[in-house]
């Protein structure tokens, strides 16, 4: 389909002028021609009108006063006045009232007149392009600043407290809602717990339901790291203060400004970093490596210890005044097996998380693999649960995990309603004749064998190198449970 030709209005009340740019444009424009304003109106009225070509010296209204309301009436047309005269004052009128984009004097050429109108229908169309893509970029920008509100909103919520995951009856709940109380003061919170119970996850969502939400926020593992290492990255360095550094590098301390910063392993801080903390902790002030001048930051800290920082002061490994000065306010992370009841809810949304990451889809975990599951007391904690997943998703065959694909020291683990201890080295060490400490371990070898070999009698008794009816009959001395429908599984 050809694209219309871009319309001109000719006004001239000489017949013949309107003829001879009639000619010299129609080839290349839709032309529409008046002999004067009123019916120069008229045409404006019924057509979407680019640009006009108008004579200056007219009966009643003059090129100027009619292009004059064309620009109130009119604005984005192109107005070109056409003139034999070339007074100064005619030129300022034109440019100030009518807002003339170009005059053309008379006598005009056919090549001249045919330019002009290209330039001046060029014009007009950029000017339409530039108020649409004005308007699409401020409703661009108005749907990017709605965008991003809606992507911090989703950030604060997918990293909250609602992202913590956790039973109904969990004993965790208790310290989310207190984590919910210090999030909204401004003050530092100590948060203890063994490695791997989630006590980054916990001051992240702190973070984000604070008045800080909207600033950033940096964490960093402070465990093992050597100290000329840690005071560059929480203090930075200037140029040239530590050799091959070729740039002024810019600290957490200083990143983190009016945000918040998690420092985990507190506890493993030496006495020199301990006391370089201290001033940041009290007086909100730090100076980088190779610097003079005090840096202030104003920074709220939450820290992270797997010990117990008190007795880390009472026993002389810990500032009393960082301590202090870092917990005002402090949290107990409940290990992992403190609250079994969770571990279904964690293991099926790490199940699912390394599922997605690893493009292998998966429908959960069966009920006999999470009973064994909760045997286990988990020393590693939800990072150890996670690791777990892993391994079995990695060693999968179906939709569903069952509990043959479990490690073996976690089906070895004693039944948790047995009352005994799970290591086998506190087996070995507790109080007992030798012929009950040996059968404790033998029960769990048997389970271990049974529960990985998929309850497959045949096979178990031949790994264990005991007929089929020896195992029976330990498997019934020792009560442990079959599988429904494993009692016939002999081969």
């Amino acid at each position: 389909m050809t694209a219309p030709l871009p319309s001109i209005l000719l006004v001239d009340d000489e017949e013949h002028s309107l003829s001879a740019m009639r000619m010299a444009l129609e080839d290349d424009f839709d032309c529409y021609t008046a002999t004067g304003a009123e019916p120069a109106l008229a045409i404006m009225q019924e057509q979407d009108i680019q640009v006009i070509f108008c004579d200056q010296r007219m009966p009643g209204k003059s090129g100027v006063e009619f292009l004059a309301e064309v620009r109130e009436r009119w604005p984005d047309t192109v107005r070109i006045i056409i003139t034999g005269y070339t007074e100064t004052n005619d030129m300022i009128s034109a440019i100030n009232d009518a807002g003339i984009y170009q005059f053309l004097t008379k006598p005009w050429h056919p090549d001249q007149l045919l330019m002009v109108a290209k330039n001046a229908t060029d014009l007009f169309r950029l000017n339409r392009d530039h108020e649409r893509m004005s308007l699409e970029m401020r409703y661009l920008a108005r749907r990017v600043e709605s965008s991003v509100e809606d992507q911090r909103k989703a950030l604060r919520e997918g990293m909250g407290f609602e992202n913590v995951l956790r039973s109904a009856n969990s004993p965790l709940n208790a310290v989310i809602e207190q984590a919910r109380q210090f999030a909204s003061f401004d003050v530092p919170v100590l948060l203890q717990g063994e490695a791997g119970t989630g006590k980054g996850q916990i001051a992240r969502a702190m973070h984000y339901a604070s008045l800080r939400s909207d600033r950033p926020f940096y964490e960093i593992d402070v465990t093992g790291i050597d100290d000329e290492i840690l005071e560059i990255e929480l203090f930075g360095a200037r140029r040239g203060a530590v050799p091959g550094l070729a740039s002024k590098k810019t600290g957490l301390l200083q990143k983190a400004d009016r945000g918040t910063l998690y420092i985990s392993g507190i506890h493993d801080l030496s006495p020199r970093m301990q006391l370089a903390l201290l001033r940041v902790a009290t007086e909100g002030a730090f100076r980088p490596l190779g610097g003079y001048e005090m840096i202030r930051s104003d920074i709220r800290i939450l820290s992270g210890s797997e010990k117990d920082l008190r007795q880390e002061v009472s026993e002389g490994r810990f500032r009393g005044d960082l301590y202090h000065a870092l917990g005002p306010t402090a949290l107990h992370i409940p290990p992992l097996r403190s609250r079994l009841g969770d571990l279904p809810v964690l293991a099926q949304r790490l199940l699912f998380d390394a599922a997605a990451k690893h493009g292998k889809p998966v429908h959960g975990i069966s009920d006999d693999a999470l009973r064994f599951l909760g045997n286990y007391d988990w020393p590693g904690n939800q990072r150890e649960l996670e690791n777990e997943m892993t391994r079995m998703l990695i060693f999968s065959q179906d939709a569903t995990l069952g509990p043959e694909l479990i490690s073996r020291h976690i089906l070895q683990a004693a039944p948790r309603d047995a009352h005994s201890d799970m290591h086998t080295d506190a087996v070995l060490t507790t109080e007992g004749t030798l012929k009950e400490r040996i059968e404790v371990i033998e029960m769990r070898i048997l389970r271990e064998t049974l529960t990985r070999l998929k309850w497959n009698k045949s096979r178990a008794a031949n790994e264990l190198g005991l007929s089929r009816v020896g195992l029976r009959a330990k498997i019934e001395r020792y009560g442990i449970d079959t599988h429904a429908d494993a009692d016939e599984r002999e081969d």
